[in-house]
Protein backbone atom coordinates (compact mmCIF):
# COMPACT_ATOMS: atom_id res chain seq x y z
CA UNK A 1 0.00 0.00 0.00
CA UNK A 2 1.23 3.48 -0.85
CA UNK A 3 2.15 5.48 2.28
CA UNK A 4 -0.38 8.16 1.36
CA UNK A 5 -3.20 5.59 1.43
CA UNK A 6 -2.44 4.11 4.82
CA UNK A 7 -5.16 4.92 7.37
CA UNK A 8 -4.22 8.09 9.20
CA UNK A 9 -4.00 8.12 12.98
CA UNK A 10 -6.07 11.22 13.59
CA UNK A 11 -7.07 12.57 16.97
CA UNK A 12 -10.28 14.09 15.63
CA UNK A 13 -11.28 12.28 12.40
CA UNK A 14 -14.61 14.09 12.12
CA UNK A 15 -12.75 17.35 11.52
CA UNK A 16 -10.98 15.80 8.54
CA UNK A 17 -14.41 14.92 7.20
CA UNK A 18 -15.29 18.61 7.56
CA UNK A 19 -12.49 19.39 5.12
CA UNK A 20 -14.11 17.08 2.58
CA UNK A 21 -17.52 18.67 2.93
CA UNK A 22 -16.11 22.21 2.86
CA UNK A 23 -14.05 21.61 -0.28
CA UNK A 24 -17.06 20.01 -1.98
CA UNK A 25 -19.20 23.03 -1.04
CA UNK A 26 -16.65 25.37 -2.64
CA UNK A 27 -16.71 23.26 -5.83
CA UNK A 28 -20.51 23.42 -6.05
CA UNK A 29 -20.41 27.18 -5.56
CA UNK A 30 -18.24 27.43 -8.65
CA UNK A 31 -20.15 24.83 -10.67
CA UNK A 32 -23.64 24.51 -9.27
CA UNK A 33 -26.52 22.17 -9.97
CA UNK A 34 -29.65 23.42 -11.71
CA UNK A 35 -32.28 22.58 -9.11
CA UNK A 36 -34.61 25.56 -9.36
CA UNK A 37 -32.92 27.63 -6.66
CA UNK A 38 -29.44 28.65 -5.60
CA UNK A 39 -28.07 29.04 -2.08
CA UNK A 40 -24.74 30.86 -1.94
CA UNK A 41 -22.95 29.98 1.29
CA UNK A 42 -19.54 31.29 2.31
CA UNK A 43 -17.93 28.18 3.80
CA UNK A 44 -14.53 29.70 4.47
CA UNK A 45 -15.36 30.00 8.18
CA UNK A 46 -15.25 26.19 8.28
CA UNK A 47 -11.62 26.25 7.12
CA UNK A 48 -10.43 29.28 9.08
CA UNK A 49 -11.86 28.11 12.40
CA UNK A 50 -10.39 24.67 11.76
CA UNK A 51 -6.99 26.15 10.91
CA UNK A 52 -6.94 28.27 14.08
CA UNK A 53 -7.83 25.20 16.11
CA UNK A 54 -5.26 22.86 14.55
CA UNK A 55 -2.31 25.26 14.68
CA UNK A 56 -2.87 26.04 18.35
CA UNK A 57 -3.75 22.46 19.26
CA UNK A 58 -0.55 21.13 17.66
CA UNK A 59 1.92 23.89 18.54
CA UNK A 60 0.65 25.80 21.59
CA UNK A 61 2.46 23.55 24.05
CA UNK A 62 5.37 22.77 21.72
CA UNK A 63 8.58 23.44 23.63
CA UNK A 64 10.49 24.75 20.60
CA UNK A 65 7.74 27.19 19.65
CA UNK A 66 7.55 28.44 23.24
CA UNK A 67 11.27 29.23 23.03
CA UNK A 68 10.76 30.98 19.69
CA UNK A 69 12.72 28.24 17.95
CA UNK A 70 10.47 28.36 14.91
CA UNK A 71 12.54 26.69 12.21
CA UNK A 72 10.66 23.38 12.35
CA UNK A 73 7.32 25.14 12.63
CA UNK A 74 7.89 27.06 9.40
CA UNK A 75 9.35 24.02 7.63
CA UNK A 76 6.18 22.11 8.48
CA UNK A 77 3.96 24.92 7.24
CA UNK A 78 5.96 25.36 4.04
CA UNK A 79 5.96 21.63 3.28
CA UNK A 80 2.22 21.44 3.88
CA UNK A 81 1.19 24.41 1.75
CA UNK A 82 3.71 25.48 -0.86
CA UNK A 83 4.67 22.45 -3.01
CA UNK A 84 1.10 21.77 -4.17
CA UNK A 85 0.43 25.47 -4.58
CA UNK A 86 3.66 25.95 -6.59
CA UNK A 87 2.74 23.12 -8.96
CA UNK A 88 -0.82 24.27 -9.58
CA UNK A 89 -0.14 28.00 -9.78
CA UNK A 90 2.54 27.23 -12.38
CA UNK A 91 -0.01 25.23 -14.38
CA UNK A 92 -2.54 28.07 -14.07
CA UNK A 93 0.01 30.67 -15.19
CA UNK A 94 1.03 28.60 -18.20
CA UNK A 95 -2.62 28.18 -19.19
CA UNK A 96 -3.20 31.93 -18.90
CA UNK A 97 0.00 32.82 -20.79
CA UNK A 98 0.42 35.72 -18.38
CA UNK A 99 4.07 36.30 -17.54
CA UNK A 100 4.02 39.86 -16.24
CA UNK A 101 6.74 40.14 -13.56
CA UNK A 102 4.46 41.71 -10.93
CA UNK A 103 1.75 39.12 -11.61
CA UNK A 104 4.28 36.32 -11.16
CA UNK A 105 5.71 37.90 -8.02
CA UNK A 106 2.32 38.30 -6.36
CA UNK A 107 1.24 34.76 -7.13
CA UNK A 108 4.46 32.93 -6.27
CA UNK A 109 4.86 34.87 -3.02
CA UNK A 110 1.20 34.37 -2.07
CA UNK A 111 0.72 38.11 -1.59
CA UNK A 112 -1.80 38.42 -4.42
CA UNK A 113 -4.91 38.66 -2.23
CA UNK A 114 -3.51 41.67 -0.39
CA UNK A 115 -3.76 43.86 -3.48
CA UNK A 116 -6.62 45.52 -5.29
CA UNK A 117 -6.65 43.72 -8.62
CA UNK A 118 -8.52 40.44 -8.09
CA UNK A 119 -7.78 39.46 -11.71
CA UNK A 120 -4.13 39.10 -10.67
CA UNK A 121 -4.96 35.90 -8.77
CA UNK A 122 -4.02 33.00 -11.03
CA UNK A 123 -6.05 30.44 -9.03
CA UNK A 124 -9.16 32.16 -7.75
CA UNK A 125 -9.63 30.14 -4.51
CA UNK A 126 -5.99 30.66 -3.55
CA UNK A 127 -6.83 34.03 -1.98
CA UNK A 128 -7.64 32.03 1.15
CA UNK A 129 -4.12 30.55 1.16
CA UNK A 130 -2.81 34.10 1.55
CA UNK A 131 -5.10 34.46 4.56
CA UNK A 132 -3.78 31.19 6.00
CA UNK A 133 -0.15 32.15 5.42
CA UNK A 134 -0.62 35.45 7.24
CA UNK A 135 -2.05 33.52 10.18
CA UNK A 136 0.87 31.07 10.16
CA UNK A 137 3.32 33.97 10.44
CA UNK A 138 1.37 35.63 13.24
CA UNK A 139 0.42 32.47 15.18
CA UNK A 140 3.67 32.29 17.23
CA UNK A 141 3.05 35.87 18.38
CA UNK A 142 -0.52 35.02 19.34
CA UNK A 143 0.74 31.95 21.24
CA UNK A 144 3.18 34.14 23.16
CA UNK A 145 0.45 36.63 24.05
CA UNK A 146 -1.90 33.87 25.21
CA UNK A 147 0.84 32.19 27.27
CA UNK A 148 2.33 35.33 28.75
CA UNK A 149 -0.86 37.32 29.23
CA UNK A 150 -4.28 36.01 28.14
CA UNK A 151 -6.37 34.88 25.20
CA UNK A 152 -8.22 38.17 25.25
CA UNK A 153 -5.07 40.24 24.83
CA UNK A 154 -4.18 38.12 21.80
CA UNK A 155 -7.72 38.67 20.49
CA UNK A 156 -7.29 42.40 21.04
CA UNK A 157 -4.06 42.32 19.03
CA UNK A 158 -5.97 40.76 16.15
CA UNK A 159 -8.59 43.51 16.39
CA UNK A 160 -5.86 46.17 16.39
CA UNK A 161 -4.38 44.62 13.24
CA UNK A 162 -7.81 44.93 11.64
CA UNK A 163 -8.01 48.60 12.64
CA UNK A 164 -4.55 49.21 11.16
CA UNK A 165 -5.53 47.43 7.93
CA UNK A 166 -8.72 49.51 7.67
CA UNK A 167 -6.66 52.68 8.12
CA UNK A 168 -4.30 51.61 5.32
CA UNK A 169 -7.35 50.91 3.13
CA UNK A 170 -8.19 54.64 3.25
CA UNK A 171 -4.85 55.54 1.66
CA UNK A 172 -4.35 55.80 -2.12
CA UNK A 173 -2.57 52.44 -2.34
CA UNK A 174 -3.18 49.22 -4.22
CA UNK A 175 -2.16 47.34 -1.06
CA UNK A 176 -5.28 46.75 1.11
CA UNK A 177 -7.01 49.08 -1.30
CA UNK A 178 -10.52 49.12 0.17
CA UNK A 179 -12.28 48.09 3.36
CA UNK A 180 -14.23 45.51 1.32
CA UNK A 181 -10.94 43.92 0.24
CA UNK A 182 -9.76 43.87 3.87
CA UNK A 183 -12.88 42.02 5.01
CA UNK A 184 -13.13 39.71 2.02
CA UNK A 185 -9.61 38.46 1.19
CA UNK A 186 -7.24 39.24 4.08
CA UNK A 187 -6.42 37.68 7.44
CA UNK A 188 -7.13 41.02 9.11
CA UNK A 189 -10.78 40.87 8.09
CA UNK A 190 -11.05 37.19 8.97
CA UNK A 191 -9.03 37.22 12.21
CA UNK A 192 -12.02 36.46 14.43
CA UNK A 193 -12.66 33.17 12.63
CA UNK A 194 -9.16 31.98 13.50
CA UNK A 195 -9.55 33.13 17.09
CA UNK A 196 -12.73 31.09 17.46
CA UNK A 197 -10.58 28.09 16.53
CA UNK A 198 -7.84 29.21 18.92
CA UNK A 199 -10.31 29.48 21.79
CA UNK A 200 -11.62 26.00 20.96
CA UNK A 201 -8.09 24.57 20.99
CA UNK A 202 -7.43 26.05 24.42
CA UNK A 203 -10.67 24.55 25.74
CA UNK A 204 -9.84 21.10 24.33
CA UNK A 205 -6.27 21.21 25.66
CA UNK A 206 -7.59 22.13 29.10
CA UNK A 207 -10.09 19.25 29.02
CA UNK A 208 -7.37 16.82 27.94
CA UNK A 209 -5.20 17.87 30.87
CA UNK A 210 -8.09 16.99 33.15
CA UNK A 211 -8.45 13.64 31.38
CA UNK A 212 -12.04 14.40 30.40
CA UNK A 213 -13.06 14.78 26.76
CA UNK A 214 -16.35 12.93 26.20
CA UNK A 215 -19.62 14.73 26.88
CA UNK A 216 -23.09 13.30 27.35
CA UNK A 217 -25.73 14.05 24.76
CA UNK A 218 -25.38 15.99 21.51
CA UNK A 219 -26.44 19.49 22.54
CA UNK A 220 -23.32 21.19 21.20
CA UNK A 221 -23.60 19.41 17.85
CA UNK A 222 -27.26 20.38 17.52
CA UNK A 223 -26.64 23.90 18.79
CA UNK A 224 -23.77 24.43 16.35
CA UNK A 225 -25.82 23.16 13.41
CA UNK A 226 -28.77 25.33 14.38
CA UNK A 227 -26.57 28.40 14.71
CA UNK A 228 -24.97 27.76 11.33
CA UNK A 229 -28.39 27.29 9.72
CA UNK A 230 -29.61 30.57 11.21
CA UNK A 231 -26.51 32.44 10.04
CA UNK A 232 -26.88 31.00 6.53
CA UNK A 233 -30.55 31.94 6.46
CA UNK A 234 -29.78 35.52 7.42
CA UNK A 235 -26.91 35.61 4.92
CA UNK A 236 -29.33 34.72 2.13
CA UNK A 237 -31.12 37.98 2.88
CA UNK A 238 -27.88 39.99 2.71
CA UNK A 239 -25.86 37.91 0.29
CA UNK A 240 -24.64 40.58 -2.12
CA UNK A 241 -21.39 41.86 -0.58
CA UNK A 242 -20.85 44.03 -3.70
CA UNK A 243 -23.87 46.11 -2.74
CA UNK A 244 -22.62 48.89 -0.42
CA UNK A 245 -25.94 48.79 1.38
CA UNK A 246 -25.56 45.11 2.25
CA UNK A 247 -21.80 44.60 2.55
CA UNK A 248 -21.66 45.52 6.24
CA UNK A 249 -24.31 42.97 7.21
CA UNK A 250 -22.74 40.34 4.96
CA UNK A 251 -19.28 40.63 6.52
CA UNK A 252 -20.66 40.95 10.04
CA UNK A 253 -22.49 37.64 9.68
CA UNK A 254 -19.83 35.71 7.75
CA UNK A 255 -16.71 36.96 9.53
CA UNK A 256 -17.92 37.55 13.08
CA UNK A 257 -21.14 35.63 13.77
CA UNK A 258 -20.94 32.42 11.72
CA UNK A 259 -17.56 31.36 13.23
CA UNK A 260 -19.12 31.04 16.70
CA UNK A 261 -21.61 28.25 15.87
CA UNK A 262 -18.93 26.64 13.68
CA UNK A 263 -16.65 26.39 16.73
CA UNK A 264 -19.56 25.07 18.80
CA UNK A 265 -20.22 22.40 16.16
CA UNK A 266 -16.55 21.37 16.16
CA UNK A 267 -16.66 21.10 19.93
CA UNK A 268 -19.62 18.78 19.63
CA UNK A 269 -17.98 16.69 16.91
CA UNK A 270 -14.89 16.20 19.07
CA UNK A 271 -16.56 15.61 22.42
CA UNK A 272 -19.96 14.09 21.67
CA UNK A 273 -21.02 10.82 20.09
CA UNK A 274 -23.41 11.64 17.29
CA UNK A 275 -24.45 10.23 13.96
CA UNK A 276 -22.89 13.24 12.23
CA UNK A 277 -19.54 12.68 13.96
CA UNK A 278 -19.65 8.99 12.97
CA UNK A 279 -20.45 9.86 9.36
CA UNK A 280 -17.69 12.48 9.10
CA UNK A 281 -15.23 9.96 10.57
CA UNK A 282 -15.73 7.42 7.77
CA UNK A 283 -12.39 6.37 6.27
CA UNK A 284 -13.32 7.37 2.72
CA UNK A 285 -14.24 10.86 3.92
CA UNK A 286 -10.94 10.95 5.79
CA UNK A 287 -9.06 10.14 2.60
CA UNK A 288 -10.95 12.80 0.65
CA UNK A 289 -10.24 15.19 3.52
CA UNK A 290 -6.53 14.61 3.14
CA UNK A 291 -6.76 15.23 -0.63
CA UNK A 292 -9.03 18.25 -0.13
CA UNK A 293 -6.22 20.82 -0.28
CA UNK A 294 -5.20 19.68 -3.77
CA UNK A 295 -8.87 19.43 -4.74
CA UNK A 296 -9.55 22.95 -3.45
CA UNK A 297 -6.81 24.43 -5.62
CA UNK A 298 -7.19 22.28 -8.73
CA UNK A 299 -10.96 22.29 -9.17
CA UNK A 300 -11.22 25.70 -10.86
CA UNK A 301 -8.42 24.73 -13.28
CA UNK A 302 -10.34 21.56 -14.11
CA UNK A 303 -13.58 23.48 -14.62
CA UNK A 304 -12.13 26.29 -16.74
CA UNK A 305 -9.46 24.46 -18.75
CA UNK A 306 -10.82 20.92 -19.11
CA UNK A 307 -14.54 20.75 -18.40
CA UNK A 308 -15.82 23.82 -20.23
CA UNK A 309 -13.90 23.38 -23.50
CA UNK A 310 -13.74 19.59 -23.72
CA UNK A 311 -16.48 17.99 -21.62
CA UNK A 312 -19.44 20.35 -21.51
CA UNK A 313 -20.29 20.03 -25.24
CA UNK A 314 -21.07 16.34 -24.70
CA UNK A 315 -23.58 17.04 -21.91
CA UNK A 316 -26.01 19.34 -23.67
CA UNK A 317 -29.29 19.10 -21.77
CA UNK A 318 -27.70 17.11 -18.93
CA UNK A 319 -26.20 19.84 -16.80
CA UNK A 320 -26.48 18.08 -13.44
CA UNK A 321 -24.79 14.97 -14.83
CA UNK A 322 -22.09 17.25 -16.22
CA UNK A 323 -21.54 18.76 -12.76
CA UNK A 324 -21.20 15.31 -11.17
CA UNK A 325 -18.78 14.18 -13.90
CA UNK A 326 -16.54 17.21 -13.43
CA UNK A 327 -16.65 16.79 -9.66
CA UNK A 328 -15.49 13.17 -9.93
CA UNK A 329 -12.78 14.12 -12.42
CA UNK A 330 -11.46 16.85 -10.13
CA UNK A 331 -11.43 14.40 -7.22
CA UNK A 332 -9.44 11.88 -9.26
CA UNK A 333 -6.90 14.48 -10.31
CA UNK A 334 -6.60 15.74 -6.72
CA UNK A 335 -6.14 12.17 -5.49
CA UNK A 336 -3.28 11.61 -7.95
CA UNK A 337 -1.63 14.89 -6.94
CA UNK A 338 -1.92 13.93 -3.28
CA UNK A 339 -0.58 10.38 -3.65
CA UNK A 340 2.17 10.89 -6.21
CA UNK A 341 3.29 14.47 -5.51
CA UNK A 342 2.02 16.07 -2.30
CA UNK A 343 2.83 13.33 0.21
CA UNK A 344 6.23 12.30 -1.26
CA UNK A 345 7.44 15.90 -1.55
CA UNK A 346 6.04 16.85 1.85
CA UNK A 347 7.87 13.92 3.43
CA UNK A 348 11.09 14.69 1.54
CA UNK A 349 11.16 18.34 2.64
CA UNK A 350 10.58 17.51 6.28
CA UNK A 351 13.19 14.74 6.31
CA UNK A 352 15.69 16.84 4.37
CA UNK A 353 15.55 19.80 6.72
CA UNK A 354 14.78 18.10 9.99
CA UNK A 355 14.76 14.69 11.62
CA UNK A 356 11.74 15.68 13.69
CA UNK A 357 8.54 13.66 13.55
CA UNK A 358 6.22 14.73 10.77
CA UNK A 359 3.35 16.82 12.06
CA UNK A 360 0.35 17.41 9.80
Amino acid sequence: MLPALKPAKERFPALTGIRTMGAAAVFFLHLSFKIGFNISVDVMALFFVLSGFLIFYIYYENAAVKKWQLRQYFINRFARIYPVYFLLVTVAILLRHDFRPLFLFKNYTLTHALFHHFSDIAIQPSWSITVEECFYFLAPLFMYLVTRFSFYLALLSGALLLVAALFISTLPLSFLHTSRLVFSTTFFGHFFEFFCGIFLALVILKREKKGVIALQGIKYTIGGLAGIAMAIGITELTKNMNDPGQATQFFLINNFILPIPVAVLYYGLMCEKSGLATFLSFKWLGLLGRTSYAFYLVHTIVIESIAVPFIQPYFSGYHNLYVITVFVLAQIIAFCIYVFYEVPLNTFIRKKFSSARVVV
